[in-house]
């Protein structure tokens, strides 16, 4: 059985493998609390298209290779023998029927196939879906008794992860892991530029990413980047900018949309995102030091001489792989412009649209700036549960006051939002401070009690992750300008997330091909990915 014909062009067959072994894992744990481990794979529609049976198709093996597989992982998750396991079905034929088999296979049958039907591929399959649920279970407390101590695969693990360091990653296999994870993300992006111009858009690319990678500007990028690729090949720096403000900035904002769903769409039908994610949304600020007259899309900051751009950000946190789905400008009602009150409602609302086009979104996190029944009722019109910070107002100072009378540590007090859009109850949750100091006042749309608001309100401390990305964005994919344009920052801002989010794939494609740890740190930086991009962004003749 091979899964060849299904395959991306220039896509690794060994991460593909990887990929639906972490997949397939993905699903046994979704399913696995408040179900046991028969009843899961009974209800298993995962295929194993990307491995390949080692008997031919001559081979007298009347046992189902796809049984085999999922056999195997069984007795992986649950640390069977194969006598034991043999045993188990001949108790209970039914099992054998659910995994596929006609007839129940002997400790004999499953020892000849891991040695002769399994190759090494099938072998790596099997551990890393295994694996992965062993850890998920017991890292999240899941109650799944009949699976075995993480303590026994732990470690293999190591020494799998070991051995990879020492081998390290080939640069051929990077270099065709960045352009497979590049070669997605382009093609959604059009100047709108004539035919027969001197550059393709594509070239303007290549530069807009040197530029990040250096951290410069386009006067001295474009000398250096003309001493790099030559004085023809490259386009000089007014050139650039001429180039970048053709770009519309709602064409922008859809074209990175696009990007996003086709990048999703490298991960093998979005199987992580199939359960509802965790996401964050947050403003994030690019400084302006030039006049502010004519200049609405300028906004005022904290500090009160502070002046800067905003974009607002809607990004997948926790277990998933962390990508930005969404990107929003921010127009801000300010001192030197006409502009309307900002109504932060609206920008959340067109953020959680675009991105539940892309992933079903179950919880969003989001900082004290979006404490506003608008923005509360517009996510529950979504569909979206969320967990918000509150300021201290009048009211939380009486809770908050009254608690310490009482002597307690947490109280969970019922309001409800009434605006134009609708209504709802909310729940605003009293708990400790994850900082040690005093007590923190959370609202959300979820019926949430006193015994669980504590361990509820521990969610929002996921949101770390998204000060990690806008660091990364600035720091390593970031071009810097001082143009006024706003069509120029909105690209340039726009592109370093797609650069951010380009990363982010190739480390989890990296990740799949060689390792059996799905986790947040990357094991290519993202200068080592920049940098790639930036050096083959055109595929040589």
């Amino acid at each position: 059985m091979s899964g060849s014909d299904s395959m991306a062009p220039g896509e690794h067959p060994r991460s593909r493998s990887l990929c639906e072994a972490y997949q397939l894992g993905i699903a046994i744990r979704n399913e696995l609390e408040g179900l046991d481990l028969v009843t899961v794979f009974e209800n298993l529609d995962h295929s194993t298209d990307a491995i390949e049976d080692g008997y031919p198709a001559w081979h007298p093996a009347p046992l189902s290779f796809r049984a085999m597989v999922l056999s195997f992982v069984f007795m992986e998750i649950s640390g069977d023998s194969y006598a034991g396991f043999s045993r188990r079905l001949t108790r209970q034929p039914e099992v054998a029927t659910i995994l596929g088999f006609s007839r129940v296979p002997d400790e004999s049958a499953f020892s000849r196939a891991w040695r002769n039907r399994f190759d090494d591929a099938v072998h790596k399959y099997v551990y890393a879906a295994a694996h992965f649920v062993v850890k998920e279970v017991h890292d999240r407390d899941i109650p799944a008794p009949e699976v075995r101590p993480k303590t026994e695969i732990v470690d293999d693990t190591k020494e799998d992860r070991d051995s990879v360091e020492d081998e390290s990653f080939s640069q051929e296999e990077i270099i065709q892991t960045t352009r497979l994870a590049r070669d997605h993300a382009f093609d959604y992006f059009d100047s709108g530029r004539a035919s027969n111009a001197s550059y393709e858009d594509t070239q303007f690319f290549e530069f807009q990413t040197f530029m990040g990678m250096v951290r410069c500007g386009t006067a001295q990028g474009a000398t250096r980047f003309q001493y790099r690729r030559g004085e023809e090949y490259s386009p000089h720096g007014d050139t650039h900018l001429r180039t970048v403000k053709q770009f519309d900035s709602e064409e922008l904002v859809n074209g990175f949309n696009e990007t996003t769903d086709r990048l999703l769409s490298m991960i093998a039908s979005e199987a992580s995102f199939r359960r509802p994610v965790t996401a964050a949304i947050d403003i994030t600020t690019i400084p302006y030091y030039g006049e502010v007259e004519g200049m609405p899309m300028v906004s005022g900051t904290e500090d009160r001489d502070g002046r800067a751009f905003k974009f607002a950000t809607l990004s997948i946190i926790g277990q998933n792989i962390p990508l930005i789905l969404a990107v929003e400008p921010v127009r801000e009602s300010s001192e030197w412009d006409e502009n309307p009150s900002n109504q932060i409602h609206r920008t959340v609302r067109r953020l959680v649209r675009r991105a539940k086009e892309h992933v079903p979104i179950e919880t969003v996190l989001c900082d004290r700036e979006f404490d506003s029944i608008q923005v509360f009722q517009t996510l529950s019109n979504l569909d979206v549960n969320y967990l918000i910070p509150k300021r201290i107002s009048s009211s939380e100072q009486d809770v908050l006051e009254q608690m310490e009378e009482d002597d307690q540590e947490v109280a969970v007090e019922s309001a409800s939002v009434h605006v134009e859009s609708g209504s709802h109850p909310v729940r605003l949750l009293y708990v400790p401070s994850t900082s040690g100091e005093g007590t923190a006042v959370f609202a959300t749309n979820l019926r949430v009690g006193p015994e669980e608001a504590e361990t509820f309100c521990q969610r929002y401390s996921r949101r770390w992750q998204i000060e990690s990305e806008y660091k990364s964005i600035k720091g390593d994919f970031l071009a810097k300008t001082s143009s006024k344009d706003y069509r120029v920052r909105l690209f340039y801002f726009v592109f370093a997330v797609l650069l951010y989010n380009i990363w982010r794939l190739t480390d989890f494609l990296l990740k799949a091909d060689v390792d059996n740890e799905m986790d947040y740190a990357p094991v290519l930086t993202a200068g080592e990915c920049v940098e790639l991009i930036a050096s083959s962004l055109i595929p040589h003749d």
